[in-house]
C-alpha cells in the first residue's frame, strides 16, 4: 500500500497529464523559422536607392571626377590640410588642458573655483564660435596692448596686441577656449562615473591623492570620456572650416578660392568631403584602438 499521494509510474494521474515526449517525437516535430516579409521589402528598397546612388555618381558628368582628381593632391590643398589638422591639434591640446583644469575646479569643494568654472563654462557654450572667434580677432581694438606686473599697480612687461594676435594665434585661441567649456563637462563626466568606494579604498591604504586621481580615477574615467571626447575632436576639426571668416587658409577656405576662380563648384567641394571624411575614419580608428585599450580591465 502506497504511503504518498503521488500517482504510480507509467500510469496517468488523470485526463489532463499529458504523456511524456521521447526523442523520436521531438524529431518529428517540423520547425518554421520566423516570417520577415517587410525587413525584406526594406532591404530591397534601400538597396535600389543606393545603386541608383551609386550610378548617378559615375555616370552623371556634372560630378566631374576628372577636376577632382587634377585637385585632390593638388599642392594648395595638402597645405591647407594640414593647417586644417594644426588647428585641430592646438585646439584640441590646450582645450582639454584647460578643460581638464575647469572639471576639477567643479568638482572642488571650495565654492569660489566651482562658482568661477560654471561661469566659464556657461558663458563660453552660450556664445557662438564664430562670435568668439571674431572677437579674438578684434582684439587690438579693445586693448592697444596687453601688460604684466602688479595686480592694478605698474607694469614690467607689454606686448602690442597688434602684431602679438594675429589670425592663426586668434583662430587657435578661439577654438581652445570654446574646446574648453565641452571639454571640461566630458571630462567631469568622466570622474563622477568613477564609484566613490574605490577613492575610499585608496585613502584606506594610504595612496597619495594625486596617486589616486593619476592610477585609479582617470584609468577608470577614460572609458566615460574617451567616446564624447573623439566626438568632440571630430566636430572640432570639421568645425575649423568656420575659421575661413578669417581667411585663413584651412581646407574649406582654400577649396573656396579655388573653385572660386575656376568655377568647378562641385568637384571642389567634393575634394573637401573626401578629405574630411578620409581624415575623420583615421581618427574613428585610433579611437577604436585608444578605447580598447582603456577596457582591458573591463572587458572580457
Amino acid at each position: 500500500m502506497s504511503l504518498t499521494s503521488d500517482p504510480p509510474i507509467g500510469r496517468a494521474a488523470g485526463p489532463h497529464v499529458a504523456a511524456p515526449t521521447t526523442t523520436a517525437d521531438h524529431d518529428a516535430l517540423t520547425v518554421v523559422p520566423l516570417r520577415h516579409p517587410w525587413r525584406w521589402v526594406a532591404v530591397a528598397a534601400t538597396a535600389v536607392v543606393l545603386a541608383q546612388f551609386l550610378h548617378g555618381l559615375v555616370t552623371n558628368p556634372g560630378w566631374e571626377w576628372d577636376v577632382f582628381v587634377q585637385f585632390f593632391t593638388a599642392e594648395t590643398i595638402l597645405k591647407a590640410v594640414w593647417v586644417t589638422l594644426q588647428l585641430t591639434f592646438y585646439g584640441t591640446v590646450l582645450g582639454f588642458a584647460l578643460g581638464i583644469v575647469l572639471a576639477f575646479m567643479r568638482l572642488s569643494a571650495s565654492p569660489f573655483l566651482s562658482a568661477v568654472a560654471y561661469a566659464y563654462i556657461w558663458a563660453f557654450r552660450s556664445i557662438p564660435l564664430i562670435v568668439q572667434l571674431l572677437f579674438w580677432f578684434n582684439l587690438a581694438y579693445l586693448y592697444k596692448e596687453l601688460q604684466f606686473g602688479i595686480p592694478f599697480g605698474p607694469g614690467f612687461l607689454s606686448f602690442d596686441t597688434m602684431n602679438l594676435v594675429g589670425a592663426m594665434s586668434a583662430a587657435v585661441l578661439g577654438l581652445a577656449l570654446h574646446q574648453a567649456a565641452y571639454a571640461a563637462e566630458i571630462v567631469r563626466g568622466g570622474v563622477l562615473a568613477v564609484d566613490g568606494g574605490q577613492l575610499e579604498a585608496a585613502a584606506a591604504l594610504g595612496i597619495p591623492r594625486h596617486r589616486q586621481l593619476r592610477r585609479i580615477v582617470l584609468p577608470q574615467a577614460m572609458r566615460s570620456i574617451l567616446p564624447n571626447a573623439a566626438n568632440e575632436i571630430i566636430s572640432l576639426f570639421k568645425g575649423t572650416s568656420i575659421v575661413s571668416v578669417m581667411a585663413i587658409g584651412e581646407l574649406f577656405y582654400q577649396v573656396q578660392v579655388v573653385y572660386g576662380r575656376n568655377g568647378r563648384v562641385v568637384p571642389l567641394l567634393m575634394v573637401a568631403t573626401v578629405w574630411y571624411i578620409l581624415l575623420t575614419t583615421v581618427l574613428s580608428v585610433l579611437q577604436h584602438y585608444v578605447e580598447r585599450h582603456y577596457a582591458k580591465g573591463a572587458a572580457r
